[in-house]
């Protein structure tokens, strides 16, 4: 079976997925990995292929979405990083590949993804669930439990398909909602690309839910899987090898959900400290801390989310300023803020 693989970032987290398709290297030599970036370079920033883990780029900007501009300037960093995942993976269905298989930026590979090639062969759709078992108390409902009622089901950082029959079927719908419709806005039920899976098992067939303890541990199911660390080096999640983690909010929230959730189970924290120790060794000092190119104005000013509301809530704004990010007195800013600014 030909399978690429790919994850969808910016370059601010370039180094997670350098840790990540170095993962995958070591246990799928043969997959082509795509670099999907929702990006442009920084200056003094030049991509090296050669010393990358991945094959290579394929830029937000060359996907083919119709008035890009005005497309991008309509979502935040996160929602536009979830939305290319749609065009990209309908592109990959007429790629070649056999199957597809894609992976967030911030999850790690702990053992070979070989079960989910031999899935492949008969399902055409697979997704892995947020929880596998109802949790017990109070906090851990509310955390989790209910959360997942909000932001969906199924955890979108992982899924596979293959290119013909449902799964291609998948992929034209999924670009399709995601090029319209893929924002954080939760009161209105949409939460990027997730809550659109929700659909996924009524609307398709052949979908494999996975329900095995080895697939996306993180943060949100630790409450109901332990770690366990073999003689051997295995490392085993409820009795099931771990496949990948999924290492979630870096930093002081992560950390507060493994305190809540991992307790004494060590074998987490072992974990976690190998993963930033490879997240820092991988990390480029010529790339500013949270950048992206499409954050800002062609002037340097930041862009406001309320400025993003606004632009992607009026058409007739998005068609009579194609280019909300440029500079000058007749650019949507100025038309925004006024001249006093």
């Amino acid at each position: 079976m030909k399978v690429l693989c790919f994850s969808s970032f910016t370059f601010s987290y370039l180094n997670r997925a350098r840790v990540l398709f170095s993962t995958l290297r070591r246990f799928h030599p043969d997959w082509e990995l795509v670099a999907v970036i929702a990006d442009q370079p920084p200056a003094g920033f030049v991509v090296d292929l050669d010393r990358e883990p991945f094959d290579r780029i394929a830029y937000a900007s060359d996907l083919g979405i119709a008035n890009f501009l005005a497309w991008m300037f309509k979502h935040d960093v996160v929602e536009v990083s979830t939305a290319v995942k749609g065009p990209f993976l309908l592109q990959a269905c007429s790629s070649g590949a056999d199957a597809v298989i894609y992976l967030d930026p911030d999850t790690a590979l702990f053992a070979s993804l070989a079960p989910v090639e031999a899935l492949l062969e008969t399902y055409d759709i697979l997704l892995t669930p947020h929880l596998l078992e109802p949790n017990e108390s109070p906090i851990a409902i509310e955390d989790n439990d209910v959360a997942t009622l909000r932001t969906g089901i199924y955890n979108l950082g992982f899924l596979a398909v293959r290119t013909s029959g449902e799964g291609a079927r998948f992929a034209r719908w999924w670009c399709d909602r995601l090029l319209t419709h893929c924002y954080d806005d939760v009161p209105h039920g949409l939460f990027v690309d997730q809550r659109w899976c929700d659909h996924v098992p009524a609307l398709f067939d052949k979908v494999k839910v996975l329900r095995d303890p080895g697939y996306n541990v993180a943060s949100w199911n630790l409450s109901r899987r332990k770690v366990a660390v073999e003689k051997d080096g295995r490392i085993l999640v409820n009795g099931s090898l771990l496949r990948f983690w999924h290492f979630t909010k870096l930093g002081e929230v992560g950390d507060v959900m493994t305190r809540r959730y991992a307790a004494g189970n060590f074998p987490v924290y072992e974990l976690w400290t190998w993963y930033k120790r490879e997240v820092v060794a991988a990390t480029d000092p010529a790339i500013p801390q949270g950048w992206w190119a499409y954050g800002r104005y062609g002037d340097g000013r930041p862009i406001e989310r309320i400025h993003r509301l606004l632009y992607r809530r009026e058409a007739g704004l998005q068609a009579a300023i194609p280019d909300p990010y440029a500079a000058g007195p007749s650019a949507f800013r100025a038309w925004l803020v006024g001249p006093q600014s």
